[in-house]
């Protein structure tokens, strides 16, 4: 006969599993939601999670908040693992009053946020969630407030990812918006501090919630989200991926990983892929893929500022960041947009000790009235920022065009490049070929017989004695012009002579990065 206690003990923790009852698990369902721990299993390795505090209730009975006892609340929070590494997570659960955030879920986040901190391990946040309870007043929004607090303790200390799987409104976005990585889910997820109604009520402007506040809005225009997942199981296997890829916290270098791609594999298409033509596009992509362990690479923020292309691969086993400009887009100029992306990327990788390989195609700034008006001074500076502040192993590689003050934002030798290559397609240089030409011989060009063919002449001229790598060479600026097949074994030698670099900064208790 079963032991009445242990009966008990297994009777309540049905009880916690059904969180909010079958019916609202049902309409969770045919919304094309999981549950809260139905994502949490499909998240971590079979049988890994192990749940706290799954009796926890709410403690305020207040108007329009029904005295049944939820126990767990609204989130599920508790340890696991993926690929066999430990890691943190929470789970709002929408079952129970809409995932709302209170004082007992906040508590909750707080706990498991201070035991990822304490041991060093990743934080996951799957988010689903209506906002702050509303019944329990200001008591939700200190909640939140604490919750925020973590969040900014743990940034730079461990990895935070966060997980949009259905609502996210209100001040509830800025918990996300402080973690490392967010992912949303097409068609179902939604991050905004206002809705439709209230934006109507205010300025009249009608939109849905798709456009205002969808997976797509925040991965194309705003660029809030890195990652868009055609569904909740998609999502789910991103994270594993990118978690792949991350060092447990911020004392530990990134997890390594064997593979059968050899070493110093060369790969000859390279030597053809850039066009002779200098204003002919490529794409970058498929530099990267040849190049990198088994042609992966993942792609993080993939559908914003797409004229530059940041993501996480492996050279002989060993985890890096990408940065790249993207010739096929906008020839790949550095713009507002741009630069924030880059520069976010690149200071996430040096803060959690993964090396930086930068391919470098770049034809400068974007010039405009709206990116001077909008702050493209600013912006740059960011990326110039990141880099010069980055001690993490830096290696570069010049494809084609590195003109004016691109030149030095990217990773070049005079902000601290460890090891800076060029391809003998490399063209650096104060501007392009067509624009010195114009402004140096201006007035022989004016008095010209036949200007076009003396601008063509000089052109190439230039072209000849300064669009290449070698005056760069010559002065120690490139530190070699590789053949591009030779390009993976090239940067696998020059990672491997890195790992041990050390390089500081002055004590200090933070930098003012220009925001």
């Amino acid at each position: 006969m079963q032991d009445p206690k242990i009966e008990r003990l297994h009777q309540m923790r049905k009880r916690a599993e059904l969180g909010g009852g079958q019916d609202r698990i049902d309409r969770q369902h045919a919304a094309g939601k999981l549950t809260a721990r139905e994502r949490i299993e499909k998240l971590l390795d079979p049988g890994t999670f192990r749940e706290i505090d799954m009796f926890v209730a709410h403690r305020t009975v207040a108007f329009g908040i029904e005295e049944k006892k939820h126990l767990g609340d609204s989130v599920v929070t508790g340890w696991g693992q993926v690929n066999g590494r430990p890691v943190y997570v929470f789970s709002q659960d929408f079952t129970v009053f809409g995932g709302s955030l209170g004082e007992v879920h906040a508590e909750k986040v707080c706990k498991i946020m201070d035991m990822a901190m304490k041991n060093g391990a990743p934080v996951i946040g799957l988010n689903d969630s209506g906002g702050a309870r509303i019944q329990e007043g200001v008591v939700s929004l200190a909640a939140y407030a604490f919750v925020f607090q973590r969040n900014v303790m743990a940034s730079g200390v461990i990895p935070q990812i966060s997980a949009v799987m259905g609502p996210c409104a209100g001040g509830a976005v800025y918990s996300p918006a402080m973690t490392d990585f967010i992912l949303m889910v097409k068609d179902t997820s939604f991050m905004h501090i206002t809705g439709p109604d209230v934006i109507k009520a205010v300025t009249r402007e009608e939109v849905t919630s798709e456009e205002l506040a969808g997976a797509m809005t925040h991965n194309t225009r705003s660029g809030v989200a890195h990652f868009a997942a055609e569904d909740e199981q998609d999502g789910l296997e991103i994270l594993r991926d990118l978690l792949s890829y991350l060092p447990q916290n911020n004392t530990e270098d990134p997890p390594f990983v064997p593979n059968d791609d050899p070493a110093d594999r060369m790969d000859e298409v390279l030597n053809t892929i850039v066009p002779d033509n200098p204003n002919k596009p490529y794409n970058i992509k498929e530099v990267i893929e040849r190049v990198v362990d088994d042609g992966r690479f993942l792609e993080v923020h993939r559908h914003y500022a797409q004229n530059i292309v940041v993501g996480f691969a492996r050279l002989s086993g060993f985890s890096i960041g990408i940065v790249a400009q993207q010739p096929q887009v906008l020839a790949g100029v550095l713009d507002i947009d741009a630069s924030r992306k880059g520069a976010r990327f690149v200071r996430f990788c040096d803060a959690f000790n993964i090396p930086i390989v930068t391919f470098v195609d770049v034809p400068g700034f974007l010039p405009g009235v709206s990116q001077e008006h909008g702050g493209i001074i600013i912006h740059g500076a960011k990326l110039l920022y990141a880099y010069c502040e980055a001690t993490v192993p830096k290696v570069t590689i010049i494809t084609r065009k590195a003109y004016g003050g691109a030149y030095d934002v990217m990773s070049s030798k005079h902000i601290r490049g460890d090891i800076n290559y060029a391809w003998p397609s490399a063209e650096i240089a104060v501007m392009g070929p067509d624009g010195a030409v114009n402004i140096i011989f201006r007035h022989e060009l004016a008095d010209a017989n036949d200007p076009d063919a003396r601008r063509a002449d000089l052109v190439q001229e230039y072209r000849e004695k300064f669009a290449n790598p070698y005056v760069a060479a010559e002065r120690g600026y490139i530190d070699d012009v590789i053949v591009p097949a030779e390009t993976r074994p090239r940067l696998i030698e020059a990672l491997q002579m890195l790992q041990n670099k050390r390089d500081a900064n002055p004590p200090k208790k933070h930098g003012n990065i220009p925001l």
